[in-house]
């Protein structure tokens, strides 16, 4: 068993990334997380989380209050979900990012 952990840099200002952790045996990934994280007013949000830690592959949007919605990933492997994962982190993370932004505002214009 490889455990594989690192991060990717999505942005410029190096102010979005990837955080990767997962645990490989023989070209299969067993367990992972794939975890979109922005740096906003000085504090580091996790946004997206794909993962596998129920026994069952999903993906948590996480919300500025703490909510999480979690959404069942439907892949014949982990294989498959974690590179999943990655690529739609890698394509949407500027939308992930401004959805998460105007959340936040809201709740801060609310005075939650």
């Amino acid at each position: 068993m490889r455990e594989i952990k690192f991060f990717f840099t999505l942005s410029d200002s190096a102010e979005d990334r990837i955080r990767i952790n997962a645990v490989k045996d023989r070209g299969k990934i067993l367990k992972f997380v794939v975890q979109y994280e922005s740096l906003i007013k000085n504090k580091w949000h996790p946004i997206v989380r794909y993962d596998n830690s129920h026994g069952f592959a999903h993906k948590d949007i996480i919300h500025p209050s703490g909510l999480r919605e979690k959404q069942p990933l439907y892949f014949q492997t982990f294989s498959a979900a974690f590179t999943f994962a990655i690529q739609d982190l890698k394509i949407s993370w500027r939308w992930y990012r401004a959805a998460y932004e105007k959340e936040l505002n809201n709740e801060e214009g609310n005075g939650s």
